[in-house]
């Protein structure tokens, strides 16, 4: 049946909305950074709880995904997507009103549930639209673009804001954006469901992966403070590995599991979640670092070294539209491993920053180079990861590679922080920050090479041939889907 233009003009608005909705949603993550001392003035933090105003939505975020990919297969794409906007707005709209340093690190908690919601859910959406091939690997470059490029603007919009009109606007900014496109989805998405079936839902599965993913996540976000051979470090891996193995446990027995693992049958799939967790690892945490090294080293202001991400930020959505092309003509295998290469050039050209240093002769080339390595490795890695899954579990898929890069970050983020701690200690000097900065850029360039060896071994050659092949033929998803 040939499909009207009307409805294929729905569709792409559509996508609009739910980049616009995933765009915040990474937006969240990294706006509140530039806003941090100003917050922590405002509601009297200590030192050692600020960062729990990033941390309290990292954790959430990265422990409710698997769970909020499966509701969306089973309860309904679109209804789980609003109702997650809805979350993440009010969330929002509270945070800005917290009085103290207690309600603002709960409100952005929920914040970070509503987005384990909205995220997977949204992907899923765009995946179960578009047809495999060339039209889906168009959205899911837009897709890419929009959300690789969130985190360079979280910087500067948040620098923006906070100048402007106040920290709590980091927030409220949230609120307007998700409740109309909340209100404008049922209108523009149509409702869809894993079909055939039962809407059961694996309590124990939840509770034990979502626990143990949240354990984990903690663990790694608090072991620089607590000692990596803490008890409470050891403790807290030792509780989340029990955790994630019950999990493996009760979803062998269950009749209706949450993670199917016959999913991981599709090697492509497996490789691309491996990849996943390598592109956070080595990539995620350079924000942090070269915000860092702007504002301790260079002595950027605030709204300066927000402004200096703007490069960064238009490479990112050229490269990932660039990359969606290139994956019709040539299969995400190719690209994907470009974008390791350029990630692993990148890494180890910041490396090389100085301390008399400056944005022309040390943060412009390397952001460049690694922001084209971003667009081409999260778009490959993304289509890769739902690529040959059948349209019941297009939610699923999406919640593992989600979970996989925010796994990989907050990993990245812990190990990189303590390779550049090792070396600065408690020294605020520049010079001795500059050598931890380099340090753990080198170390983050280690993560994007096992990356690239990753792709090279575990993307299947034939499956990347067989999506250049669909995407010559157009042929719908559903038809060539393997279980």
């Amino acid at each position: 049946m040939v499909e009207s233009a009307t409805a294929r003009d729905r569709r792409w608005i559509a996508l609009i909305l739910l980049c616009i909705a995933q765009f915040v949603v990474v937006l969240d993550a990294s706006i509140v950074n530039v806003a941090l001392p100003t917050i922590g003035e405002a509601l009297e933090f200590s030192e050692s709880d600020l960062p729990w105003v990033v941390n309290a939505y990292v954790l959430t975020f990265g422990g409710f995904l698997l769970l909020g990919g499966r509701m969306a297969d089973l309860l309904g794409r679109r209804r789980v997507f609003v109702s997650g906007l809805i979350l993440f707005a009010l969330a929002s709209l509270a945070g800005g009103l917290a009085a103290n340093a207690g309600q603002l690190v709960a409100a952005r908690a929920v914040q970070g549930l509503g987005a384990a919601i909205v995220s997977p859910a949204a992907l899923s959406i765009v995946t179960t639209t578009f047809r495999d091939g060339s039209e889906r690997n168009r959205a899911l470059g837009v897709w890419g673009a929009v959300a690789g490029s969130g985190g360079a603007a979280g910087v500067l919009l948040g620098g923006v804001l906070t100048d402007g009109l106040g920290w709590e606007w980091v927030l409220w900014v949230n609120v307007p954006i998700g409740l109309i496109a909340a209100a404008l989805a049922p209108g523009l998405i149509a409702e869809s469901r894993s079909a055939g079936e039962r809407r059961h839902f694996d309590v124990a599965g939840a509770v034990s992966v979502t626990a143990g993913l949240s354990t984990l996540v903690f663990a790694l976000i608090d072991a620089n403070d607590a000692g990596w051979g803490s008890t409470q470090t050891i403790s807290l891996l030792a509780i989340s590995a029990a955790l994630i193995a019950a999990f493996v446990a009760i979803e062998r027995g269950s009749a209706a599991p949450l993670l199917p693992f016959r999913i991981f049958r599709i090697r492509t799939l497996t490789g691309a979640n491996v990849v996943g967790v390598l592109v956070g690892a080595s990539l995620f945490s350079m924000f942090f670092f070269i915000s860092l090294y702007m504002q301790q080293v260079l002595g950027y202001s605030a709204i300066k070294a927000g402004l200096s991400y703007l490069p960064l930020a238009v490479s990112i959505i050229l490269s990932a539209g660039i990359a969606s092309q290139l994956i019709t003509r040539i299969g995400f295998k190719q690209v994907m491993a470009a974008g390791m290469a350029l990630i692993a050039a990148g890494l180890i050209w910041f490396s090389q920053i100085s301390v008399q240093g400056s944005f022309a002769s040390d943060i412009l080339g390397p952001s460049l180079l690694a922001a084209v390595g971003l667009g081409f490795a999260f778009v490959a890695t993304t289509i890769a990861a739902v690529s040959g899954v059948e349209d019941r579990e297009a939610g699923l898929a999406s919640g593992l590679i989600n979970t996989s890069q925010q796994i990989g970050g907050a990993l990245g983020l812990a190990i990189l922080a303590a390779v550049s701690i090792s070396v600065t200690g408690s020294s605020r000097d520049p010079a001795v920050l500059t050598d931890g900065f380099r340090s753990a850029f080198l170390t983050g360039a280690g993560f994007a090479v096992l990356g690239l060896l990753a792709t090279l071994f575990l993307i299947r050659s034939r499956d990347s041939r067989t999506h250049v092949e669909l995407g010559g033929a157009g042929v719908p998803a559903e038809q060539h889907a393997s279980g």
